[in-house]
């Protein structure tokens, strides 16, 4: 007997606790410096498609540090890790 999916593909088995799935998008909000609100906004726009005029790439902002000078640090930042 084959297992049963839903809508989606996906079998019962394959599936993951909310617990689980609410652990994994704080931690992916945090990491991306945003809210779980626009980071759900963000998958579904992908998984639906973005709006016509509008779009959001996911990765934007993933490595934002929150400063502004880091190109131009780059070689004091360097030296203060080399000496940790």
């Amino acid at each position: 007997m084959a297992a049963r999916r839903d809508a989606g593909g996906v079998s019962g088995s394959d599936r993951v606790s909310e617990h689980e799935l609410d652990a994994r998008l704080r931690h992916e909000a945090e990491r991306r410096d945003t809210t779980v609100s626009e980071l759900t906004r963000e998958a579904i726009e992908v998984l639906l498609g973005a709006r016509k005029g509008k779009r959001h790439l996911m990765a934007a902002a993933a490595g934002r540090s929150g400063h502004s000078d880091i190109s131009e640090r780059i070689e004091e930042i360097l030296r203060a890790e080399v000496k940790r």
